[in-house]
């Protein structure tokens, strides 16, 4: 009988240590859970992130380009009053005084269409006598010209312009090419093929990196 009260003890001590061991089980049990809950929550985060700067560059494009059709066909007004100058320019004999009135008022028509691109971000390509770049330019033909080597635009058939530095518009060109004449022992390298687009590398045009 002296040896039931520790036989008691012992069970309480046994079921103490039972009870701690179950909770320190369960314990790291919540730490691996709260881990995973913690791993998803900041994965959702930064996708959330994610989403929200894709949200904020679609808006952002979508102010600074929704003009880009507009722009367009403000393009053409411009090319028609260009050609409008260029052609009354080239008639300087006999010139009335009211067609130097007329030209006048078509220049400053015109400078007001282009500072007013301007403002809204559109820019002209530089193209004569630059390198031939099929990411602005479109080669229309190919000319001899002694002066400037092969490849060379020596003339711009209708000016290019870009939009916030995306193109909006390639500028379509002439381009010098390598002379026919060959002297003696000597091969002139003609690009594969008859097609400006091919050999000018503009198949595909540089509209279809421009915008859309």
């Amino acid at each position: 009988m002296t040896g039931s009260p520790h036989s008691i003890d012992d069970e309480q001590v046994a079921t103490d240590a039972v009870d701690v061991a179950t909770l320190l089980r369960e314990n790291r049990e919540l730490q691996k859970d709260n881990a995973s809950l913690r791993d998803r929550m900041l994965r959702a985060l930064a996708e959330a992130e994610n989403r929200r700067s894709q949200a904020d560059r679609a808006i952002a494009d979508a102010r600074q380009f929704a003009i880009s059709e507009f722009a367009r066909e403000l393009l053409t007004v411009v090319d028609n009053l260009q050609r409008t100058v260029e052609a009354a320019q080239t008639q300087l004999v006999d010139r009335r005084v009211e067609d130097s009135t007329l030209l006048q008022g078509v220049q400053a028509t015109l400078r007001v269409f282009l500072q007013t691109l301007e403002r809204f971000g559109v820019q002209p390509v530089e193209a004569l006598g630059q390198p031939f770049d099929p990411n602005v330019h479109e080669a229309i033909m190919e000319e001899d010209d002694p002066l400037q080597p092969p490849g060379v635009v020596t003339r711009v058939v209708e000016n290019g312009y870009t939009l916030r530095g995306r193109l909006l518009r390639p500028a379509r060109v002439v381009v010098s090419k390598k002379s026919g004449k060959r002297s003696t022992g000597e091969t002139v390298a003609e690009p594969a093929g008859g097609d400006l687009g091919v050999r000018w590398g503009t198949l595909p045009g540089p509209r279809d990196k421009g915008l859309s």
